[in-house]
This record gives structure tokens, sequence and C-alpha cells, in this order.
């Protein structure tokens, strides 16, 4: 006789007891060992859309993970997430898409993947989630949670105090913390019954060059006294499509009236991938270099950044570079979506300083030419550099609140789930309690 002990956390007792070991052979003590986990594990289900939710959710499950080992995380997740112990119960990369056109033509796969990710949560359901970014896929998610009564932690505020205003009776419906990134969102969203918490901009604490200035331009043959410009094109391949003929004009122009290197900085495979085939010979014409998976220290070295409106631009701001900020989407998505934006701005940064302290060219406006023009006057050794370089710094400091804000959003929810540590997994604890005699 084998005696087996599998322990019920919860009252620290054997629950299988003198189970005959010539019964069992190796696969069925891992059965036992799974649906016992399955059972009693703590599952936590994670969601982000795209690259910067993926990067900030996984510093907030990084943190939960040293609390609580044994919490079974899966959901929508990235590289980051993945590589954080998160189950990919579908890729983030299937979400990638910006435009309400260009998300028309994507509609049948991510509806696909958004039912793939709903009924594994009804099968698996989870003690609680965090969501993401991408509104419009985990508002509806937080819709099916609610109905499982799951606990809803929301990173990331939907930027609906900009467009579609009236998605705020939604949020305060269905999610119950929502954590701010930008701090005049705070006030905004509690003024109309969410519970919103400003945790500072997870950048502000990360974003830094790895090497000197001297190091890069050595590793990457650029001259040790010249002047620097970095392409930031977006990371999507329809945000390169569109935006890369009009950066390409934009140097061409430039290379009249300066001498400068140019760095295209892209995310890891650009060259593999099929937007880079289409751009080859003029990138190539302009000697310009691709530099990948090296984005903070391409734009913390360059003197001036040309930058699609997003992330990158509050990275451009937080390592004080000069930028003009550019954005074009479909004509259709452009028409039937201008008339919605309320803010004064575009670009975040200026949302943030409440004022203009770097070009917007959106639309019809992003021309090689308007692209030159403003850049020019970054690179003519004027003042215009200097004074953007300061009001930056200034961008910088609202981002900025004492404290990780990944750990601030950790403490949150482990104040309000009241979850109980553990010093060791609960596979270990089980694995542990079976007689080493076992064939495991």
């Amino acid at each position: 006789m084998l005696d087996i002990y599998v322990f019920d956390l919860d009252s620290s007792r054997a629950i299988l007891p003198q189970i005959p070991s010539e019964s069992l052979d190796t696969s069925t003590l891992r059965a036992i060992c799974a649906a016992t986990l399955e059972e009693k594990a703590v599952k936590f289900l994670v969601s982000a859309g795209e690259a910067s939710g993926d990067m900030y959710a996984s510093g907030v499950t990084a943190h939960l993970f040293r609390r609580y080992p044994d919490i079974h995380f899966y959901g929508c997740a990235g590289p980051r997430l993945q590589a954080a112990g998160v189950e990919p119960v579908i890729d983030s990369a299937s979400l990638a898409v910006v435009g309400l056109a260009e998300v028309v033509t994507h509609l049948p796969r991510i509806y696909g993947e958004f039912r793939k990710l709903v009924q594994y949560a009804k099968q698996h359901r989870p003690d609680a989630a965090l969501l993401t970014d991408n509104p419009d896929f985990h508002l509806r998610l937080a819709r099916h949670l609610k109905r499982m009564d799951v606990p809803v932690f929301y990173l990331v505020a939907p930027q609906v105090w900009a467009w579609r205003q009236g998605r705020v009776k939604q949020i305060a419906k269905l999610v119950d913390k929502l954590y701010c990134l930008f701090p005049f969102e705070e006030r905004w969203f509690r003024d109309r019954g969410v519970d919103a918490t400003y945790i500072g901009h997870p950048l502000a604490y990360t974003v830094r060059t790895s090497v000197s200035r001297e190091e890069f331009f050595e590793r990457h043959g650029l001259p040790r006294d010249g002047q620097v410009v970095v392409l930031l094109p977006g990371s999507r391949p329809g945000e390169v499509g569109r935006h890369m003929p009009e950066l390409i004009g934009a140097v061409r122009l430039l290379r009249k009236r300066f001498a400068f290197s140019v760095i295209l900085a892209t995310p890891k495979g650009f060259r593999t991938g099929t937007g880079f085939e289409k751009f080859r010979e003029p990138i190539a014409a302009l000697s310009i270099k691709i530099v990948e998976n090296e984005t903070w220290d391409c734009i913390g070295h360059a003197d001036a950044a040309l930058a699609a409106s997003g992330t990158v631009t509050i990275e451009a701001a937080v390592l004080g570079t000069p930028m003009v900020t550019f954005y074009k989407v479909m004509p259709l998505s452009w028409y039937a979506g201008r008339h919605l934006v309320k803010v004064p701005f575009l670009s975040m940064v200026n949302l943030v300083a409440d004022r203009k302290i770097v070009p917007e060219l959106i639309q019809h406006d992003m021309t090689s030419e308007n692209i030159a023009e403003a850049a020019a006057a970054l690179l003519d050794g004027g003042p215009q550099a200097g004074q953007m370089r300061k009001d930056l710094a200034s961008v910088r400091a609202l981002l900025t609140v004492e404290g990780d804000p990944f750990l601030r959003v950790a403490d949150s929810i482990t104040e309000n789930l009241r979850l109980p540590r553990t010093e060791r997994t609960r596979e270990h604890d089980i694995r542990e309690t079976i007689s080493n005699d076992a064939p495991f």
C-alpha cells in the first residue's frame, strides 16, 4: 500500500489517502496532481491587445507571480506576458489593428479569437481579470466576465475622454478598478462614477538608454560628431505602409539642406517581414540604417525623432528627444472618425502638457514637405530644439509619481482580492507528499 496525500490547502488535510499503489501508474499520478491543482489554484485572466499593453500587463503580472507563485495566469498574451508565465489562450498580435475601416476587414478573425478566449474563461472561471487597453475588445470581454461575477481590474484607461464619451457608463458598470496612466484622467473618470486611480506612467520609470552615445555611434558606424534622425513609423504593418513613403520623401528633402545620419528603429524581425520588401530599395538608396530591437537607444541618442503618434512619443518625451509627430489612417477611417474626437490635440505629449509643444501632422497634413519643414527647425541649430527639450522635461515630471506603477497596481489587486500568500507552489507541495517510491 502506497500512501499518497494531496493536500487541501484550506483544511491542511489529505483528501486522497491510501490509494493502492498497484492501481496507479505515472500518468494516473500526474492526472491526480493536475486535477487537484486545477481545482484549487487561483486562476487569473490577463489580456493585452498590443505591444505596449503586453509590456504593462507583464510588469504587474511579475509582481503578482513573486507574491503568489501558484496563481495560474492565462489569457490574451504577447511575448512579454508569455515570458512572464502567462498561458496564451490567444496571441495579442492577432488584435493589433488600428482604424475603423482597418478593423472591419479583420472582424471575423478578431471575433473568432474573442469567442475562443470567452469560452476558455467559462471552462476555467478566473478568480479575477486584468484587462489592458483595447477597449473595443476588452469592454465586451468585461461584460462576459461580470456575468460570471469575476472582479475586473483595468490597466490603461480607455481614451473615452477623447471620443465616444458615452462608453464611460459601460466602464462604470463593468470595471471594478481603473488604473490611469495620465494625470488628468483620474479626475475625469471619478467625476463620472468610475473608481479610478492615477498610478503614474510606467514609461517614466522604465525608459532609458542602455549604452552611452559614444558606444551607440561606434556600434552602428555613425559619424561621431554628426547629427542623427530616427524614424519611428509605427510597429504595425499598416502603419509602416502608410507612413514610410512620406518619411522617405522627407529624408530626401532634408538631405538637400543637412548632413545627417538616419536610423529606422524597428521591432525585431522587420527585415524578414512583408513590410520591409516594399521599401528595401529607397532605404538602401538613402543609406538609412535599420536598427532592430534597440528603440530606446535609437531615440535617446538621436538629435530628432520623426514619430508616429502613440506610445513611442511618450518614450521620446521621457528620453528628452525633440520630435515631430504624425499619423495617417485609411481615408474611410478618417472621415468616419474625425468628428467624434473631442480633444484639442491628438498627441499625448501635447495633451499631458495641455499645450502644443510638439508638431502634429495628421492625415492630410502628413506630407513629406511638412515633415521636412518641421524637422528642419530641430536640426538648424536654432532655439526650438532646446526649448522643446525643456518642455519635454516638464511632461516627464507630470508623468512621474513616487513608486513603481506596476507595484501600485499589484498592491491594489492584492488588497481588493485578499489573496492568501503561499511560500511554495502547490505543485511542489503535492509532489513532496508523494512517496519517493512512486514512478514519477
